[in-house]
């Protein structure tokens, strides 16, 4: 039977998880009551909650936690991080450790511009359309200049707005390709604004031009959008230190841990399978900080591989080398963030996330993001050619394991103890467990007996 339902949207929130609880579950009062627990107390701001998107039901939590130590241009940071992967946080607190001894990480802004795109179709003569364009490009300007007043007031605006001709990918396909800065906004709805009157101004003047013929007048805008490939909105973070001072006095001889770490990144540089498990990593750290900001990580996510496959071959995000008995370990990556606007004036978590790192600009939130990412690839290499991605990982991800047998506190205890000296692995916690409740019950027995 078919469970499509008219109306859905227009039904109390109430409404809509009693009906969710009977047509999808077998049990609907523990469907409901499951949905209920995750509800905040405070109603108004729950109701917050509730709008930030359509047909809310509940909320759905994320652990945030935090990154102490990182040095960042000489100033000290506690990076939140809202992510629900073991180990992510304790590597990045690592890392962080580790260069704030050895002189922090560096940073700089290489770019902050964004672009944005009107795709149309033109049946006509080339030559006349770019002629057409170069008359009418003040217009763009004049046209747009109620929505970029304000923007202008804060040094942002439009910078450039360019004709491009994509003929040779598809039959009569043009594009006005605008460029844009949008200081500490992300910049969306700005730069959405203004294309969609860019089209409108496109098609305006395309009527009123005696040189074009009625075919030629009749531009065919196909959509208006923004672009969440920012190759020209980069930052690059920066790790350097003499080889020599990689030595933790763990046994791992510096020289061939610098050797191998080079080759490590050399290798994601050359092979895709590779680049792309060592460029989520990368990711690991950097979506947690988004999300913990209110930002995009999703356009975050997919500026940041694009950026990774722009040679034509997908590769790695970081780079390392070892010139003068000198390592250093960097990484350039698209970032196009805001501090204001969005989720970051109404999301309280958010709000408390920016003024835990000092209420950043948005470029040097670029920054502060660009340092987790580096963090947590350099921690990540580091126990590849060391000592293993699963030794830590597992010993991280031990809790979890625990909860999913449903572990008393006294057993976690014992647990923890013996995978101290011990390889986690799921099947070894599992058997502790069992041999652990066999002692337990045997014990019960004779207090009983």
């Amino acid at each position: 039977m078919s469970k499509a339902i008219a109306g859905f949207s227009k039904l109390s929130k109430e409404e809509k998880i009693n009906w969710i609880a009977n047509e999808y579950f077998t049990n609907p009062a523990d469907a409901i009551s499951l949905l209920k627990k995750y509800w905040n107390s405070d109603e108004s701001l729950q109701k917050l909650h509730d709008e930030f998107i359509e047909n809310t039901i509940t909320n759905f939590y994320l652990p945030l936690g935090v990154a102490p130590n990182f040095t960042i241009n000489g100033r000290e940071y506690t990076i939140p991080m809202a992510v629900e992967e073991s180990s992510v946080v304790a590597a990045a607190s690592k890392a962080a450790k580790f260069w704030a001894q050895r002189g922090g990480f560096k940073t700089v802004i290489l770019g902050t511009e964004k672009i944005g795109q009107v795709h149309f179709l033109y049946k006509g003569d080339k030559e006349k359309l770019t002629s057409f364009f170069n008359t009418i490009k003040s217009k763009f300007f004049e046209e747009t200049e109620s929505i970029t007043k304000n923007m202008q007031k804060r040094g942002g605006g439009i910078l450039d707005i360019v004709l491009k001709d994509k003929t040779d990918s598809l039959d009569n396909y043009y594009q006005l390709h605008a460029t844009f800065e949008t200081k500490d906004s992300m910049g969306a709805n700005f730069i959405n604004s203004c294309l969609e009157q860019f089209s409108k101004t496109l098609k305006n003047e395309a009527q009123n031009n005696n040189a074009f013929t009625e075919e030629e007048k009749q531009i065919q805008v196909i959509m208006s959008i923004l672009s969440n490939y920012v190759p020209n909105c980069v930052v690059r973070a920066e790790v350097s230190c003499p080889v020599a001072d990689l030595s933790e006095g763990n046994g791992v001889d510096p020289v061939e841990f610098a050797e191998k770490f080079v080759t490590a990144v050399k290798i994601a540089e050359i092979e895709p399978f590779r680049a792309v498990t060592h460029n989520k990593g990368i990711m690991n750290g950097i979506d947690s900080v988004v999300v913990a900001t209110g930002n995009d990580f999703r356009a975050i996510e997919a500026g940041v591989h694009a950026y990774a496959a722009k040679s034509g071959t997908y590769s790695s995000l970081s780079h390392a080398k070892i010139e003068n008995d000198i390592f250093t370990f960097w990484m350039d990556i698209p970032l196009a963030l805001g501090t204001v606007g969005g989720l970051t004036t109404l999301h309280p978590l958010v709000k408390l996330s920016l003024e835990m790192l000092g209420n950043p600009t948005a470029k040097e939130l670029m920054q502060i993001i660009a340092v987790t990412g580096l963090a947590q690839n350099f921690a990540a290499l580091r126990s590849l050619t060391t000592t293993g991605i699963q030794q830590g990982h597992m010993k991280m991800h031990l809790m979890n394991i625990l909860n999913q047998l449903e572990a008393t506190d006294s057993e976690k205890q014992q647990t923890v103890r013996h995978f101290e000296k011990n390889t986690v692995t799921h099947a070894a916690v599992v058997d502790f467990i069992k041999d652990l409740r066999k002692v337990t019950a045997k014990d019960l027995e004779k207090d009983f007996l």
